[in-house]
């Protein structure tokens, strides 16, 4: 699908398009643009990478004019540009507005003016059922998306959506902390020891995002059947893998935050479909006509139940470990902290 094809990386210097750039450098993919407003990570990619495939645009979602002068000649795009922190999403609302649901609507009216063949915009499990003003912009990103998606054939330009949990050791996340509060000798910072919450790896982020590529129809949210663990127990983990004698001290829920959080919602269970390791949520594509659906309703509903990070497999200490171990960032912080 790839091949001697160019994609675009919205918000390309973040975690998320760190890891596409890992995937597809050694492919035969023609070119990779990395679009973001950070010119200072840019500058470090460019530096790194040293590969004059990548091809680097200053500009933002907000701007919709930078967005399109990005787009000519693309034709595929992983939209990650976003504000992700609940604390300062709930302190700054309107921010969370302009760049998650404002920039997405910009992205993807530029996307199909530029005839782009495909466009798949990363959502979070807090979207399903939102509490805070993170969940609540990415919420509203998910309906800019699939409304957009009835504007446009499929065959023109597909948009899509996936919806997953935590990455694992992305920026901002929890173990980074843990590991820099163990450097530092301090305890580890739990919210809540029986708190759940959905864990994946950056490379199966990237995964369920090439099977969205592949198989998503237009207006579809592909979810992944990740399992999850308490914050107790990922904690736990990383204390055993750098400094067992470690202590974790529980401080109390924060700004905006669930016990638990939510892939699928109940109410899209009625019309999702089991793909295995994964749920298809195709886009509800009833028109205005709203008088008949007062005598017509829908009699079938599958028998898929809500899924969320307390009724998923949850992880074993030991397995969050053998997680844990597989990532590079905790290869390198455990050799650092065996050489000290």
């Amino acid at each position: 699908m790839f091949t001697n094809k160019t994609i675009l990386i919205t918000g390309g210097t973040g975690s998320f398009g760190n890891a596409v750039l890992e995937r597809f450098l050694d492919t035969d993919i023609a070119e990779i643009r990395i679009f973001s407003r950070d010119e200072k990570k840019q500058d470090d990619m460019r530096h790194f990478y040293k590969n004059d495939k990548i091809k680097y645009y200053i500009g933002d979602v907000r701007d919709y004019r930078s967005i399109r002068d990005a787009l000519n000649g693309v034709d595929f795009v992983f939209s990650a540009a976003a504000l992700k922190q609940v604390p300062s999403c709930e302190f700054f609302p309107m921010e969370a507005v302009k760049t998650n649901v404002i920039g997405t609507d910009n992205l993807l009216t530029a996307c199909i003016n530029a005839g782009v063949r495909k466009v798949i915009c990363l959502s979070t499990d807090k979207a399903a059922y939102p509490i805070n003003a993170m969940g609540t912009s990415k919420a509203m990103m998910e309906k800019v998306f699939v409304a957009k998606s009835r504007t446009v054939a499929e065959d023109k330009t597909l948009i899509c959506g996936t919806r997953y949990g935590n990455v694992l050791c992305s920026r901002g996340s929890v173990v980074p902390l843990f590991v820099e509060q163990i450097k530092a000798g301090k305890p580890l910072t739990v919210t809540d020891l029986s708190m759940t919450r959905f864990i994946m790896t950056l490379e199966e982020a990237v995964d369920l995002v090439l099977y969205a590529y592949e198989h998503a129809h237009t207006g579809d949210i592909l979810v992944q059947k990740a399992p999850a663990s308490t914050i107790g127990d990922l904690a736990q983990a990383v204390k055993e893998l750098f400094n067992p004698d470690n202590e974790i001290m529980t401080i109390g829920i924060r700004h905006g935050e669930k016990m638990y959080e939510t892939l699928l919602t109940n109410e899209e269970c009625a019309h999702a479909i089991d793909l295995g390791n994964f749920y298809r949520v195709p886009a509800d594509n009833r028109d205005l006509n709203y008088d008949k659906y007062f005598t017509d309703g829908n009699g079938k509903r599958t028998t898929i139940t809500e899924f969320n990070s307390s009724n998923t497999e949850l992880l074993t200490v030991a397995q969050i470990k053998e997680k844990l171990l597989t990532l590079k960032y905790i290869q390198d912080e455990l050799k650092a902290w065996g050489s000290r």
